[in-house]
């Protein structure tokens, strides 16, 4: 739709007698407008203090013009909502920043602005400004840096700074004002200086901020005076704005602030006269609330929700599956058309209202504004709105109110061990003791009296939980070794009361699972995703994967990665183990996707150290580095136990040199290269360690270098290697490289698979090496799948024989070789279904028995439920069947009889 302005000049005239007067005094302007010239008004109006006798004055005249030229452009429907808070922002900014100088200017004619900070915050900092907003800074000053007299103390000159800017944006007289600066959401408002130390500040939203001042700084931004020191403030207090793991007893503060946000509100309950559009059910402060509260949440473990607009909050909450699509679309229309009607109501005499008049002619006056009939039509739109919005809010309100109910507390004594007996533990009064000693302070994470006082809110849901768990003695054990561990349990705690089911899942996660249990000794906040809804979906593609690793703060140096990705994967392979105990996935898509996260994790690392080293020892002309996975990662499915099999090889001229300050010979260099991204993959930084790095399949093995040229790797593996090496090759898969490298590299693989062969020589080699895996690693027993005679191992063995012997079926994934083979009948169909139910066991056997004992109850129900068995029977009946496939194939093969015990 084409703009209309000579219809918006007449509505302002008609209904908007601030707009009118501003007409009256800008007749250019009005030319201009009248002319649709849009953008040369909007030039017009930044140019309108030019010529003003000083700065007070000149803003004054800006302001105005820009109102108004932006009002008739968007009431012409010429700027877009987002152009006209922008805009507005926009000129916030440049005031704040004029004014700064300006006020420095007055102690210290010749200074260069420095040392004193504006941050926006709320509607300013999201760059959201309405017609007739206040606007919220906190200033800060740096008094190194700040100038100043010299017999003037840094605080005094900060102050005078500080009290000359509020005179300059808030002056009112006949030509205006800027803008009414509002400085109470500084820190300590009360009794605190208008302008405070940039360290003081630091200090206190490191140590004493409150919950409301978390979800303020949501929005804020460096927005005049010294930027880079706003922004470096900024970042040093993003882990105070952006937690990491969730913190309940914030998130309980944001319950009652959405309760209270209602409560609060004393005007119309409905859309009628005197209805408030911000503040009233259904309107601008739920839409706002909504999204900042999900950001608070979970905002911490995923940037990709710290955004300051609500449009793109909400957009970005649905994107990631934290909101529905459709809730996401509803509000975020709902909150621009809402933004709309209030800059209607002050566009009539620039007051600071977000009410509908009561007078019905008022009323009326505003709706004509808009192009709508009257105020019933207006009405009646937003009862449309609101309820939309209010309904959705309502639900955001009942799920804290939910959380909010105390569940009986049991803290000691007689009546804890009455609650225990209650529950059927085997001993009460032993556990209640036990319990007690925890609480009398010689665990660290109960020492203090929030700690105790947290723990004994969730102390019967954990106990009942614990009671239904399968193992329930277990459970309780790892729980006490938790707590040992934990330096601080408080948020553990929180999230516990709030959330009891996540109680029972922790039980059973704690009677399951050693690994699992283990991680959660070390990092309590793995539990803090699993309140997501996508915490049950598997994890996307390799390239989703590495996106997601990648993802960090422009800030972060190369450290600070191997953190980020440490923690990152642990949290994606501990959710994938739930989903295992679970049952929500089947056992080989846990596997292949461990496998996909252990690529993504492989290749971020890679790139980082990669760009780490040529800082200091530049590049090799014309060489790469290529990593090739072997074994469970080459074959695309890895347990909770795998290691990473990895093989290092360069491209180019061994013979060459790097290009870079300290010049490394090639092989030298890619050697230290490859070292490098061994340590990235497996040193333990403060997040702990990632992934065991297993080289030995390397030319030569542990005596060969870590890294050699492709010609070096083919000459090896043509003329010296054993005929295992070229089975373990069978499964080798290129996972990092140039292109070219890549394809030459799997041309290598190809060309000695392929290799003609003494079928004989083959057969006896096989023999051979198997017998003697055998002798020297023996099946632990039955259980022990994978080396046990009928196992995986001789699964693998059949099958990287006979795609030796003829050249068939060359994918390094055993499940795919064994289909290609029973297509080409060389197998019986049979070996698939064998192959799929040993690979499941291993698979939830590596996470639940990880030491290979027998299992308990509980765990075979676990294992016989992730084999498509109904029960523990069941399960060994159909792994003595499939042993027993193998060994039938075993003897087709090699004519050689296996024993399955």
């Amino acid at each position: 739709m084409s703009a209309d302005w000579t219809n918006a000049l007449s509505r302002a005239r008609a209904h908007a007698p601030f707009l009118a007067r501003g007409l009256d005094r800008l007749p250019a302007l009005e030319a201009l407008l009248a002319e649709g010239r849009g953008e040369d008004a909007l030039a017009f109006a930044r140019a309108a203090g030019a010529d003003a006798p000083d700065t007070g004055a000149a803003l004054r005249r800006e302001k105005l013009a820009l109102a108004v030229a932006l009002a008739i452009g968007d009431l012409a429907g010429a700027f877009p909502l987002a152009r006209v808070v922008g805009e507005l922002s926009d000129f916030a900014d440049r005031s704040l920043d004029t004014a700064i100088a300006a006020a420095i200017r007055t102690r210290v004619p010749d200074a260069e602005p420095a040392g004193f900070i504006a941050l926006a915050l709320g509607k300013h900092g999201a760059r959201e400004l309405n017609y007739s907003s206040d606007i919220d800074p906190i200033l800060l000053y740096d008094p190194a840096s700040l100038p100043r007299r010299e017999r003037d103390e840094p605080g005094e000159a900060a102050q005078r700074v500080a009290r000359t800017l509020m005179q300059l944006m808030s002056h009112v007289d006949h030509e205006g004002y800027v803008f009414r600066v509002d400085l109470r959401l500084r820190p300590a408002s009360e009794v605190s200086p208008l302008a405070i130390p940039y360290e003081a500040a630091l200090t206190h939203y490191e140590s004493s901020a409150l919950a409301w001042e978390r979800a303020a700084f949501i929005r804020a931004r460096a927005c005049a005076g010294d930027i880079a020191a706003g922004e470096s403030f900024l970042a040093a207090i993003r882990p105070f704005v952006w937690r990491r793991s969730l913190d309940f007893g914030a998130i309980a503060e944001i319950g009652r602030l959405t309760q209270r946000i209602r409560a609060n509100h004393t005007g119309p309950v409905r859309p009628g006269p005197g209805f408030n559009l911000k503040q009233g059910r259904g309107g601008i402060r739920e839409v706002e609330f909504f999204a900042q509260t999900h950001q608070l949440i979970h905002g911490g473990r995923n940037p990709a929700l710290r955004l300051r607009g609500t449009r793109a909050s909400l957009d970005a909450l649905a994107e990631a599956g934290l909101i529905g699509a459709e809730d996401a679309l509803v509000l975020g229309d709902s909150y621009d058309r809402l933004r709309t009607l209030e800059h209607r109501l002050q566009m009539v005499a620039d007051q600071q209202t977000h009410s509908l008049p009561t007078d019905p002619a008022a009323l009326d006056n505003v709706a004509r504004l808009e192009g709508l009939p009257d105020g019933a039509a207006l009405i009646a739109e937003l009862e449309a709105i609101t309820e939309q919005v209010g309904t959705r809010y309502d639900r955001l309100i009942a799920q804290y109110a939910e959380e909010g109910v105390a569940a009986p507390r049991a803290t000691g004594g007689a009546a804890l061990t009455e609650q225990i007996a209650g529950l059927g533990f085997a001993d009460p009064q032993g556990l209640s003791t036990r319990i007690e000693g925890w609480r009398s302070g010689k665990l660290r994470a109960l020492r203090s009296d929030a700690a105790r006082e947290a723990f004994d809110a969730m102390l019967a849901p954990l106990l009942a939980a614990f009671a239904k768990a399968p193992e329930p003695e277990r459970a309780l054990l790892r729980w006490e070794q938790l707590l040992t561990n934990l330096p601080s349990a408080v948020n553990l705690f929180r999230l516990l009361e709030a959330r009891p089911a996540l109680a029972e899942l922790l039980a059973r996660i704690l009677g399951l699972a050693p690994p699992l249990a283990d991680a959660l000794a070390r990092r309590a906040d793995l539990l803090d995703p699993l309140i997501d809804a996508s915490a049950f979906d598997l994890p996307g593609t390799v390239e989703d994967l590495i996106a997601r690793l990648s993802a960090g703060e422009a800030d972060d140096d190369y450290e600070r990665l191997l953190d980020r990705v440490r923690r990152r994967v642990g949290e994606l392979r501990f959710k994938l183990g739930v989903q295992l105990i679970e049952g929500s996935r089947d056992p080989m898509e846990i596997g292949q996707a461990l496998c996909r996260v252990a690529e993504a994790a492989l290749t971020v690392l890679t790139r980082a150290a990669t760009a780490e080293f040529e800082r200091v020892h530049g590049k090799v002309p014309g060489g790469e580095l290529v990593i090739m996975g072997y074994g469970r990662l080459g074959g695309g499915a890895l347990t909770h136990a795998s290691d990473l099999d990895l093989v290092f090889l360069f491209t180019g001229d061994h013979g060459t040199e790097s290009d870079g300050a300290r010049p490394l010979g090639a092989t030298l260099y890619f050697n230290r290269l490859a070292q490098r991204v061994i340590a990235a993959l497996s040193v333990p930084t403060a997040e702990g360690a990632l992934y065991e790095v297993d080289t030995r399949l390397r030319p030569s093995g542990a005596q060969g270098p870590i890294a050699v040229s492709l010609d070096a790797f083919a000459r090896y593996q043509r003329e010296s290697a054993w005929t295992w090496e070229h089975m373990a090759l069978a499964r080798a898969r290129v996972l990092h490289g140039p292109d070219e490298g890549r394809s030459e590299l799997e041309a290598i693989i190809r060309a000695v698979l392929e290799l003609d062969r003494d079928p004989a020589k083959l057969r006896a080699d096989v023999l051979e090496m198997r017998g003697t895996m055998a002798a020297h690693k023996p099946a632990k027993g039955p259980l022990d799948i994978k080396l046990a005679r009928g196992g995986l191992v001789d699964i693998e063995f059949i099958v990287h024989y006979l795609q030796l012997r003829d050249h068939c079926a060359l994918v390094p994934s055993i499940a795919g070789a064994v289909a290609a083979l029973v297509e080409a009948g060389q197998l019986d169909p049979a070996m698939a279904r064998a192959h799929a139910v040993l690979g499941r066991f291993l698979i939830a056997a590596r996470l639940l028995l990880p030491e290979g004992e027998e299992p308990p109850a509980s765990a075979r129900a676990v294992l016989a439920s992730a084999c498509e068995c109904a029960d523990w029977e069941c399960l060994t009946d159909k792994l003595t069947e499939s042993r027993r496939i193998v060994a039938a194939a075993w003897f087709a093969t090699f004519g050689e009889a296996l024993e399955i015990d």
